[in-house]
């Protein structure tokens, strides 16, 4: 018989309880039981980075991660970042420098990016590059994403953007 426990945790702002099986992922039950379809099964061995969340302020390979583990944790996907009306400057500027092509891979990226920001406010190419790795894309050469990326940050710290 499989053992329940009950996890607590709060997803993009808010409060959830959940009872999970203790072989359950961290991504199923974001995806399936909460519906953050953001969050994605790319390889299941996190190589591919496409499954990544912010937990308590890091990136983690939800594929990876067991549901129990989670417990009173913070995490963070795409969902919680901007809405319809109101996005946040890392999805303006994807969009602005098609930086999304099939869109697998764009909100790893967008996390990548935001814990990034979070972290350096005016990162470099390289550092950008560096930070983004986690994540394979398989349809653009990420000149465009590392482009968006610069343009978000200066966007974000106050500088006009073109």
């Amino acid at each position: 018989m499989m053992s329940r426990h009950l996890v607590v945790m709060n997803v993009n702002g808010k409060r959830c309880r959940l009872r999970v099986e203790s072989r359950e992922r961290l991504l199923d039950v974001l995806r399936e039981r909460l519906g953050l379809t953001s969050v994605k099964e790319g390889c299941g061995t996190g190589d591919c980075g496409a499954c990544i969340v912010i937990l308590n302020g890091r990136i983690v390979n939800s594929c990876l991660m067991l549901a129990v583990q989670a417990r009173n944790a913070k995490i963070e996907t795409v969902e919680g970042l901007g809405t319809d009306k109101k996005l946040h400057p890392l999805q303006k500027a994807f969009i602005r420098h098609s930086a999304a092509q099939c869109g697998y891979c764009t909100p790893a990226m967008i996390l990548t990016a935001k814990n990034l920001l979070e972290k350096n406010s005016r990162p470099s190419r390289e550092q950008i590059r560096n930070a983004i790795s986690g994540s394979l894309c398989r349809c653009t050469g990420y000149v465009k994403i590392v482009d968006a990326i610069q343009d978000a940050a200066a966007e974000m710290s106050g500088e006009t953007v073109g």
